[in-house]
């Protein structure tokens, strides 16, 4: 932030950057030959110990971002077909990956995930983008340092059918100890809920869990 906050924390085996400001945002682009042709932002809600509460994929557009990002793929990806994830904060951008956000591919609209295969089958890009509003995907985070099971099919089906509620993903692997997950240190993630309202994805996670919480836990 300033010269001696520089000075202080300036030891060996440290890297400077600049300090960047403003909005966090993640942006998943379907390119064509060079040109974007398709593209969504989403922002997370941090909470603690590196865990988010929930991401809004939003509906909206964000201006003078998609000029920049544009003008970016068209100076460093000429001739590039695919997918493009980009997370910039206040304008910049700090990372760029070839692949899309899988966590909710389905709160792009329907037909989006058949799109992306013809993007990378016929190398053109397709996809009626008319319909496009705000989704929620929820992250269910439960304490450290218990083994849990995967729900049962019923509980999944149920919670996937309450209101609003698009899909539903459980993000861990019950054959596996906790430990070889890669999972921030604040918690572990067991389910995401992906909604078009935010109520009622808090609803169904709230659902799932009590289940969790009454019926998961397999050893502590």
């Amino acid at each position: 932030a300033n010269a001696s906050d520089y000075v202080q924390h300036s030891t060996p085996g440290h890297m400077w950057m600049p300090l960047l400001q403003g909005p966090h945002i993640s942006t998943d682009m379907a390119v064509v030959d060079g040109v974007v042709a398709w593209i969504r932002h989403a922002t997370g809600r941090p909470t603690s110990g590196g865990m988010f509460d929930y991401w809004t994929v939003h509906a909206g557009v964000i201006p003078d971002l998609e000029v920049m990002l544009r003008s970016w793929v068209a100076d460093k990806l000429g001739g590039y077909t695919g997918i493009i994830n980009a997370e910039t904060i206040g304008g910049t951008i700090i990372d760029a990956h070839l692949r899309f956000s899988d966590q909710w591919p389905d709160l792009y609209g329907r037909g989006w995930v058949e799109a992306l295969i013809g993007l990378y089958g016929s190398k053109c890009w397709t996809f009626d983008d008319s319909q496009r509003r705000d989704g929620f995907s929820l992250a269910l985070f439960v304490p450290n340092g218990h083994r849990f099971r995967h729900p049962p099919a019923d509980i999944v089906k149920f919670a996937t059918s309450m209101d609003a509620v698009s899909s539903i993903q459980i993000t861990f692997y019950e054959d596996r100890a906790p430990e070889a997950h890669t999972m921030p240190p604040g918690g572990f993630r067991v389910a995401l809920v992906n909604a078009w309202d935010l109520d009622g994805g808090q609803a169904a996670r709230a659902y799932l869990r009590d289940w969790f919480e009454t019926h998961g836990v397999v050893s502590r």
